[in-house]
């Protein structure tokens, strides 16, 4: 995961076009797609449990589209806050919600509005007044310093170009002590720079 975008790169446009993207995921999740969605995938291929998958509202499993499973990193307690960084439809973060019980908090932060949309409307189906969901983007994350135990991520920071922004976003808000569950794709070879200039590159 390279840290420093060119630095003409319109971020602007990039930002619209995910956007665009997976606007179009949350209204077609079956439609034509780069990338694998869905909860067989998820089962299948990234480890989560098809039972728990199957008690969620089909709307936020249906429009899952993370390449790894960062609720298997490590434990989710009882009371917890937990913030999810770019929750998309909601499927990370109602399973955890799951884990945090009535006396905890899960946060899903994301900048497409059908998104959104559907993340509320499945927690709200799935019972658990304990999720909220606002609108925001990773650097610029619309939560208080110090009020998290957990920071979830799925997929998102790749499409990030101002990393450092968002990793310091992440610090900002984490308590002390606090824990990040981080699931994204990282190569260990240096992109050229045509590559890293190509915002349908960026945009899945």
């Amino acid at each position: 995961m390279a840290i420093a975008c060119p630095v003409d790169l319109n971020t602007a446009a990039l930002r619209s076009e995910i956007s665009s993207i997976y606007g179009r995921v949350a209204s077609e999740p079956d439609g034509e797609f780069h990338f694998h969605r869905g909860p067989a995938y998820a089962a299948g291929f990234l480890g989560y449990g098809a039972d728990e998958l199957a008690a969620l509202p089909s709307d936020c499993t249906a429009s899952f589209a993370g390449v790894g499973n960062p609720l298997a990193i490590g434990q989710i307690h009882a009371g917890e806050t937990v913030l999810d960084i770019g929750c998309g439809a909601g499927m990370d973060l109602l399973l955890a919600a799951g884990r945090t019980g009535p006396a905890g908090h899960a946060i899903g932060v994301d900048m497409t509005d059908a998104m959104i949309e559907r993340a509320r409307k499945s927690a709200a189906e799935a019972g658990l007044p304990q999720v909220e969901i606002r609108r925001g983007d990773a650097t610029s994350l619309p939560v208080a310093n110090d009020s998290v135990d957990v920071v979830i991520s799925n997929g998102v920071l790749n499409l990030v170009p101002e990393k450092e922004r968002g990793f310091a976003e992440i610090v900002r808000i984490l308590k002390p002590g606090g824990r990040l569950h981080l699931a994204d794709i990282a190569l260990d070879v240096e992109l050229p720079e045509d590559a890293r200039r190509n915002i349908d590159l960026w945009t899945g």
